[in-house]
């Protein structure tokens, strides 16, 4: 079985102690490659560092994560907007909108979102979208750029299926993560109606670990739990879960076979 992580952090000081061993398992499990989004400034060396340790198994991605877009965010996207230009990352991300906590710095995210969008268009990368608390803002957003250029995962979806239904007519895949697998979970009861070509699966590592690992940290390792809570909903075999995710993932993100 080969399983693709789409969304995984485990460049994060969380895995200091054990990031080799987290691998090695992540592997032994069958998760056989994991895209690593970047988050702020400060994660870049980090993110960078394990890709070089496992260049064979994990492929990156550049991007402003939305809750870390503060007053400096100018000076963090020029940043970002260089280190594009070696063209070693596979898509834009993690970018997005989230207002949860607080709307102090909204008109900055819908800003850092939008030249964000605009670097996937003009260079032809997928994107890794966070969205919390900001549907409506983030389709209209979506709408507004999208002229067929724009593609990549809504990360961590766990929305209704109106809102699954307007993604995927914007030309985006759903993100299915550990959440997926938590009883209040909605994405169940509507699952069936989602194509299966369009969805990928990830763990979103350290954060957010699916049952039966639910309240500890999140690894690569445990993205098997969530293909085979898919596979259950669906009255499939895990290991076909498996191939189509990891088959969308590859296709998306034009990773070779």
């Amino acid at each position: 079985m080969l399983l693709i992580d789409t969304h995984s952090h485990i460049y994060d000081h969380q895995f200091s102690l054990d990031r080799n061993e987290a691998m090695q398992r992540a592997l032994d499990a069958g998760v056989k490659m994991m895209l690593l989004p970047n988050v702020d400034a400060s994660t870049i060396a980090p993110m960078l560092e394990l890709h070089e340790q496992y260049p064979d198994c994990t492929r990156v991605m550049m991007g402003l994560q939305p809750e870390e877009v503060k007053e400096d965010y100018k000076q963090v996207l020029a940043t970002m907007e260089k280190e594009l230009e070696r063209h070693i990352y596979i898509g834009v991300g993690e970018v997005g909108l989230d207002f949860y906590w607080d709307t102090t710095f909204e008109k900055q995210q819908i800003d850092a979102f939008e030249t964000q969008l605009e670097w996937a268009k003009q260079l032809g990368l997928p994107l890794s979208i966070h969205c919390r608390n900001a549907f409506d803002k983030m389709v209209k957003l979506l709408e507004k750029h999208q002229d067929g250029g724009l593609s990549g995962i809504m990360h961590c979806f766990t929305g209704t299926e109106d809102e699954a239904k307007a993604y995927l007519g914007l030309g985006f895949h759903l993100g299915l993560g550990g959440v997926t697998t938590y009883k209040n979970c909605g994405v169940k009861d509507f699952l069936h109606n989602i194509p299966l070509n369009r969805i990928v699966i990830e763990t979103d590592a350290p954060y957010l670990a699916p049952v039966p690992h639910r309240g500890k940290r999140n690894e690569p390792a445990f993205l098997v739990a969530t293909a085979q809570k898919i596979a259950e909903v669906l009255n499939v075999t895990t290991e076909e879960i498996a191939t189509i995710t990891t088959n969308n993932a590859k296709q998306l993100f034009h990773i070779a076979p």
